[in-house]
């Protein structure tokens, strides 16, 4: 699976932001699952989880921050949450059906579904209210200002959110006006 050219590059720049962007390697999964955590690394049950919502289960690399503050927008919204840190993401993508030119840092499962990268929970919830016949959805990239890429000054990027076909073609889900 080859990486997408903007999340190659963004991976060089996001260290300065937590996030280490670091590219999936040929490596085998290693499938630590790691449900909500206190302090010292004991689960915990997640406050306020939507019980109407199906569980995400987030694919990520072990160093990567953007991804965690993606999965804490995903709790604050509801979302119960467990990750599962991979030394292969490109084999998750492949194994779900995520477009090369869709892929992003990290990929979510969910109802049947998959996400992909900085998608914000309400597109997550739309998704799955509306059922569409199709693999998934996915914010390519890691767009500035895109829950978890979040800026200092509150600036984002235009961006928008791709509903994935399931013959992998892909149109426009969600569109996100910069501010």
């Amino acid at each position: 699976m080859r990486i997408h050219p903007l999340v190659l590059a963004l991976s060089l720049l996001l260290p300065v932001a937590g996030c280490t962007g670091a590219a999936p390697s040929a490596a085998a999964d290693t499938a630590a699952v790691l449900p909500a955590a206190d302090a010292g690394g004991a689960p915990v049950a997640q406050a306020g989880v939507d019980q109407a919502l199906p569980r995400m289960l987030v694919h990520k690399t072990a160093t990567c921050g953007c991804c965690g503050k993606w999965v804490d927008h995903m709790r604050q919204d509801g979302f119960e949450v467990e990750t599962v840190d991979v030394d292969d993401l490109a084999a998750v993508k492949t194994r779900l059906g995520v477009p090369d030119a869709m892929a992003s840092c990290h990929t979510a499962e969910i109802g049947g579904y998959f996400v992909e990268g900085h998608v914000p929970a309400q597109d997550v919830r739309r998704l799955l209210a509306e059922r569409p016949a199709a693999r998934g959805i996915a914010a390519p990239g890691m767009p500035m200002g895109s829950p978890g890429m979040e800026m200092p000054d509150g600036r984002s990027q235009a961006y928008t959110v791709e509903l994935v076909e399931a013959d992998g073609t892909h149109r426009p889900f969600a569109e996100h006006p910069a501010r």
